[in-house]
């Protein structure tokens, strides 16, 4: 396990739609083209209907189609302008293609129809960062933390944003928060200790592996950060 392990946890926050974000095999892709022939076959076929353009949508997200699936998501909206699922994913889409503004506009009018939609929170603050507006992010992240506060990745979203803001104290209370709600999730773990490290403080840094490999955490994969921890 090398140092970029800690940053894989926060990479897959980007709008909370991480398998969206792994690669699809060639037998996989093959099989959401033909998901998305026949669904343009059906669309073209009936009368309006939100759900068979949520599909095609999606199927375009899983392909990659960022545009495609912005389009059609707009079509949704024409329809219906606060429909969640439309609003929520076309800002992941346009976050895909960097139109962070967009994605923010999305965002907001999401929360503003429900402000208690934490997925959209978190992603609002995602793309606040992307567009360097750390203390708005953490005001999105602090109301994240208050919202949920039995989520790990709520946590390691706002030590993640502390951690680039030079909040460190913040930050490491914040890691070991996220490492108490998900005890078996090395991702905090290295993160924290990470942190530790960059600050010199070497032991407790080891002390933190040692209850990381106590709660059940093979040694093995921290095998690295021990070695760190010696220099």
């Amino acid at each position: 396990m090398d140092s970029r392990l800690h940053r894989k946890s926060i990479k897959a926050l980007v709008l909370c739609v991480a398998i969206l974000s792994q690669p699809l095999s060639i037998q996989a892709q093959e099989n959401w083209r033909d998901t998305l022939t026949a669904l343009n076959a059906q669309i073209a076929h009936s009368r309006w209907s939100t759900d068979l353009h949520l599909r095609k949508a999606h199927a375009n997200l899983q392909l990659k189609q960022w545009q495609y699936a912005v389009d059609e998501y707009a079509l949704v909206l024409h329809h219906e302008p606060r429909n969640p699922a439309a609003l929520f994913y076309r800002a992941y889409a346009n976050t895909h293609l960097r139109r962070f503004d967009l994605a923010r506009n999305d965002l907001s009018d999401l929360l503003a129809a429900f402000p208690q939609h934490f997925e959209a929170r978190l992603s609002m603050a995602v793309v606040l960062q992307h567009t360097g507006r750390k203390q708005e992010a953490l005001d999105h992240l602090n109301q994240a933390v208050m919202q949920c506060p039995d989520s790990a990745v709520a946590y390691a979203a706002r030590a993640n944003l502390e951690r680039d803001m030079k909040q460190d104290e913040a930050a490491l209370y914040d890691w070991k928060q996220a490492e108490r709600l998900a005890p078996r999730d090395p991702t905090y773990v290295v993160s924290h200790v990470d942190l530790l490290l960059v600050l010199e403080r070497r032991r407790e840094a080891r002390r933190v592996l040692d209850a990381a490999v106590a709660r059940g955490i093979p040694r093995g994969m921290l095998r690295d950060w021990y070695a760190k921890c010696k220099r």
